[in-house]
């Protein structure tokens, strides 16, 4: 799946830059998100399960793309990689977006699948 600068998924990053959002506590965050998404009318499930043990914080459908949103305040970088990594390995996952305060990159592909990265300051600057 090839992701060009104006797919909806571009957009959504775009989107995701402009939120300001309280990273110092990740659930008030999330809270934060949800109403942000649904303010802006995206389509999207609060902690959907994709499996027994893989739960992802957003899950969107944009233009048929199916994107597995993780928040992360503060965690482990190879702790917060694993976790992208189990839900890119899930077939109901099209894409990886990590909407984040802990400063990393991720690789253009995880399990196949487009990954990207969103810093949770850059809607405060």
């Amino acid at each position: 799946m090839s992701l060009e600068k104006t797919t909806p998924v571009s957009v959504l990053l775009v989107w995701l830059s402009n939120q300001r959002l309280d990273a110092t506590v990740e659930k008030k965050a999330q809270s934060q998100l949800e109403t942000a998404l649904t303010e802006s009318g995206y389509s999207f499930v609060r902690e959907k399960r994709l499996s027994d043990s893989d739960i992802v914080d957003f899950y969107l459908t944009i233009d048929g793309c199916k994107v597995a949103l993780e928040l992360k305040a503060k965690a482990q970088r190879i702790r917060i990689y694993r976790q992208l990594e189990r839900y890119a390995k899930h077939e109901s996952v099209d894409a990886v977006v990590l909407l984040t305060a802990t400063a990393m990159q991720l690789p253009a592909l995880i399990e196949g699948k487009p990954a990207f990265v969103s810093s949770m300051g850059a809607g405060w600057l």
